[in-house]
């Protein structure tokens, strides 16, 4: 019985340019792709129009179209799709909320903003400026929060994905985290 590759070996021939592994690639992340985006729908309003299936593949055409990526590892592919995933979330609430622009805002603490609300997007909009600022001033920081919050990785998968130790990734969580609540109080 023939060997199933692992994502990273896929990942890597992909890069090469072996086609053949970028076919054989989906299958294998599909799954952990449509975790990640029903963690991030999950969270979104009930009614909310974009569904789980359509953000994976959303997601999954913008990472083919990535050009010369340099993939090193499954971490590092997770956490581009997680970022793809943000991205697209806010692309739609920015696009869908503009005609309601501030009806039925609430203001919510920044441990209420990391997990976007299931009332409106507002939330995610806020987090997500709030944390564009940050990367601007502290890129480290910034990736640190996006994977965490964004991806849900853990301090050791964001470790893995970053190249950084965790004793680190929890000190960068730790400032971004206080640097985000502050942000966040004064809008």
């Amino acid at each position: 019985m023939p060997s199933v590759p692992n994502v990273t070996e896929l990942l890597v021939g992909w890069s090469q340019g072996d086609q053949g592994a970028s076919n054989q690639l989906l299958p294998l992340v599909y799954g952990e792709l449509r975790r990640l985006a029903r963690r991030y729908l999950r969270h979104e309003r009930p009614n909310h129009t974009l569904q789980t299936t359509a953000l994976v593949h959303e997601a999954y055409l913008r990472l083919v179209d990535q050009k010369n990526t340099n993939w090193q590892n499954r971490s590092q592919f997770f956490a581009l799709s997680s970022q793809l995933m943000r991205r697209i979330l806010v692309d739609y609430a920015r696009s869908h909320g503009a005609a309601r622009r501030g009806g039925g805002i609430t203001n919510l603490s920044l441990d209420e903003a990391m997990i976007p609300s299931p009332q409106n997007s507002a939330d995610l909009m806020a987090l997500d400026e709030a944390l564009t600022c940050l990367t601007a001033m502290d890129p480290h920081q910034g990736r640190v929060v996006e994977l965490r919050v964004f991806g849900g990785l853990t301090v050791d998968e964001t470790a893995e994905a970053l190249g950084i130790s965790p004793r680190t990734v929890k000190r960068e969580w730790s400032m971004a985290k206080a640097w985000l609540h502050q942000r966040i109080r004064m809008e």
